[in-house]
């Protein structure tokens, strides 16, 4: 997280009704979100669901159809308003490095800065802190593709801006550097104060670093809320399938408990539920189904195991024909063809 401290109120960015076309293709439909002081906000989606194209509304790169954003509290875009990248005081991490093919990689960084910061350590802080400072004399077709994510990173860092736009950021870095390249990043903008949006196609990134993540489909923001809220209340049945392994059941909704094959579960209601009873979609979470002695829950047949490394899944099929996902620890095996109970601890979700 950029802060453990609690949260201000303080608003830096908002969108608000923002829409965009390119030719007769709608690419955002009606977005709105806020970025707060010392945030971190994940834009989390799918290819092609339009979160780019509002990262590059926010710095100015693109202009909005339709809608308004305010940075610190300035209208930036909006009916007869647009105010020029270079002044919107943001600084932009591209997702393909963007960087100035002729200049080196210290001369990237100081790139924007002015001649006092220049003079100063911000320079040498930045490499060292993205790990760039034995590469400072090479230019960018002498580095690897990790090491120029790194030297744009940097170049966004250096003039301290008060609100980071980061595209798919660490996309491009191999497993193992990227989460010590994530972590150094964030800490950085930690120690700044910086408020950042970061955009993501990995829910896993997006859960385990963002305050709020904003879930975008078909172009619009569908819900936005802290990361176990959106992971264990999805408003519909697209972002729980979006946001880890889950399973869908049919179920009956009796007051605030729903009755499904894996028995009766309380549950939290979304996507519209809202009536007392009468048939509904029930949402478990892979995680949530437990094993127990075939006499002690619902019942099903082991078809098959998957291997992960740091867990395991088993496909079961139950009695009526359904196939769950369940995850198990990494040291569980089971045979398949194995009889097993199941049992959900905690809430499930009823669409």
């Amino acid at each position: 997280m950029i802060s453990s401290e609690p949260l201000t109120s303080e608003t830096v960015v908002r969108c608000e009704g923002v829409s965009k076309s390119f030719g007769n293709s709608p690419a955002v439909r009606e977005a709105s979100l806020t970025l707060h002081q010392g945030e971190l906000l994940a834009i989390l989606g799918q290819s092609g669901c339009g979160k780019t194209t509002l990262l590059r509304i926010i710095a100015g790169l693109e202009r909005a159809d339709a809608g308004r954003v305010e940075i610190g509290g300035t209208l930036v875009d909006g009916p007869g308003v647009f105010v020029s990248p270079e002044k919107r005081g943001v600084g932009v991490v591209f997702q393909d490095y963007a960087l100035f093919p002729h200049l080196t990689v210290e001369q990237n960084v100081a790139y924007g800065l002015t001649r006092r910061a220049r003079r100063s350590r911000v320079i040498e802080d930045m490499l060292e802190m993205t790990g760039l400072l034995p590469l400072r004399d090479r230019r960018p077709h002498e580095l690897s593709g990790g090491e120029r994510q790194r030297t744009a990173i940097a170049r966004a860092l250096a003039p301290k801006p008060a609100v980071v736009l980061l595209d798919e950021p660490f996309s491009s870095l191999d497993t193992s550097l990227r989460d010590a390249v994530r972590h150094d990043v964030l800490e950085l903008l930690r120690q700044a104060g910086a408020s950042a949006v970061l955009v993501t196609h990995d829910q896993e990134e997006a859960l385990s670093v963002a305050d709020r993540v904003a879930v975008m489909m078909g172009g619009g923001v569908v819900q936005t809320g802290a990361p176990a809220e959106i992971y264990l209340r999805p408003a519909n049945r697209d972002i729980a399938g979006l946001l880890g392994d889950g399973n869908l059941l049919p179920g009956s909704m009796v007051g605030d408990c729903v009755r499904c094959e894996l028995g009766a579960l309380p549950c939290s209601r979304a996507g519209g539920c809202v009536r007392e009873s009468g048939d509904c979609e029930v949402f478990v979470r892979s995680e949530a189904i437990r094993l127990c002695g075939i006499d002690e829950g619902a019942r099903g047949v082991v078809e098959r195991t998957l291997f992960y490394g740091h867990d395991r899944a088993a496909l079961v099929r139950m009695e009526s024909g359904a196939v769950l996902r369940v995850r198990l620890g990494a040291g569980e095996v089971l045979v398949p063809g194995r009889r097993v109970g199941l049992r959900v601890d905690g809430d499930v979700v009823a669409f």
